[in-house]
């Protein structure tokens, strides 16, 4: 499919990430809100000493847990020993303070303040400087409320580091996208509108790329090359951060209209 020009794609896979930068859950359905996927990063891991919120960047252990949410809205997680949290309060911050060896909270999105997270300078060296950013408020999110990738990018990727596990989970998509072609299609999405069943999504920007697509993650194996291919052949990003103009319900295979 030409980038350039209006076509049709296909959803071929929805994520959800309850709590950041934990493993998510794929859904065949989800409610798209203003401010992303219903149940989306609502929740993080806040280092009670620093007051921000953990990421994958600087505290890779989260990306080996697991999270999804249960009927009544409560995140569930799984540690990595198989240990299983239900709901915020206590008993949850307990257990994860003595699995990050910090003390830590489960804290929720809705109604605090903008919260601040930290990224390496050096996707590739854990030991360069850190670097504090603030994100939007209402949900733990880095940029936009949603982020889009296609499978074109993957392959991409895939062709340009082909000894590496292009695994779509290491990019965290919201929306993954099936396109044919091997080049970074979506790119040529930003300020285009995305048409799925009423849904409207307007593509804003290319998301910039850390250090967190390197982490190794349950079946995948620490990888630098990942981002390094990144970094050389496409400017360190992948996949675009997405705004939402018109909420409503995607789900699996529904056909995307590109529009101008």
């Amino acid at each position: 499919m030409d980038s350039s020009a209006p076509g049709i794609a296909r959803i071929t896979a929805i994520w959800r990430y309850p709590v950041k930068s934990l493993q998510g859950e794929p859904l065949d359905r989800a409610v798209v809100e203003r401010n992303g996927l219903r149940g989306d990063r609502c929740w993080g891991v806040r280092d009670e000493l620093t007051g921000r919120i953990l990421t994958g960047r600087r505290e890779p252990r989260l990306l080996l847990a697991g999270a999804t949410l249960a009927d009544n809205g409560e995140p569930q997680l799984t540690l990595p020993g198989g240990q299983r949290l239900c709901g915020a309060g206590p008993a949850t911050d307990a257990a994860l303070s003595a699995w990050l060896g910090r003390p830590v909270t489960l804290a929720g999105a809705d109604g605090a303040p903008a919260a601040s997270a930290e990224f390496f300078a050096d996707a590739t060296d854990d030991t360069s400087p850190a670097l504090e950013w603030t994100m939007p408020p209402g949900r733990f999110v880095d940029a936009e409320p949603l982020l889009v990738l296609t499978t074109a990018s993957l392959r991409a990727g895939a062709a340009l580091h082909p000894a590496g596990d292009w695994d779509v989970r290491r990019f965290r998509p919201n929306l993954f996208v099936e396109v044919d072609g091997r080049h970074w299609v979506e790119d040529g999405w930003c300020g285009r509108t995305l048409h799925i069943d009423g849904v409207d999504l307007v593509p804003r920007q290319p998301c910039v790329r850390c250090t967190m697509v390197t982490r190794p993650q349950p079946g995948l194996d620490r990888d630098l090359d990942i981002y390094r291919t990144l970094s050389r052949h496409h400017d360190g990003t992948m996949g675009v951060w997405t705004q939402v103009h018109t909420p409503g319900t995607v789900q699996i295979d529904a056909s995307v209209e590109i529009v101008p």
